[in-house]
């Protein structure tokens, strides 16, 4: 890997924030600043904490710390996600992106599991 672009997770995270940030824009004017910042910020995290993790690589302890960090915005932006699909049940394509980040929190839980075990300090 030279890049933290090189990452699966994070190829996957920024593309999600980039779905997440235009999908917000969709929401009631009201809720711009309100759910729909909320999700953004959430989401845009995902991919920040993995890329600052990554800088950090050489030290396996602060490399985990922030993939564990990436684990949690990705908890926040699927418990956003949940509330918008429940607040607006007629905008399908939150319930896509929900299944979305399901499927990166197991896998950045398998990466970091991968790091514990494998990456040298």
């Amino acid at each position: 890997m030279a890049s933290y672009k090189d990452l699966d997770i994070y190829k996957t995270a920024f593309e999600l924030s980039i779905k997440v940030h235009k999908l917000s824009l969709e929401l009631p004017k009201f809720e711009l600043y309100e759910q729909g910042s909320q999700v953004r910020r959430s989401s845009k995290s995902i991919k920040d904490q993995i890329a600052e993790g990554y800088g950090r690589r050489r030290y396996k302890a602060d490399f985990i710390k922030f993939l564990i960090y990436a684990q949690a915005s990705n908890d926040e932006c699927l418990n956003q996600i949940n509330t918008i699909i429940e607040l607006y049940p007629e905008k399908k394509d939150w319930i896509i992106l929900g299944s979305d980040y399901n499927i990166l929190g197991m896998k950045i839980n398998k990466f970091i599991e991968y790091v514990e075990d494998n990456w040298k300090s």
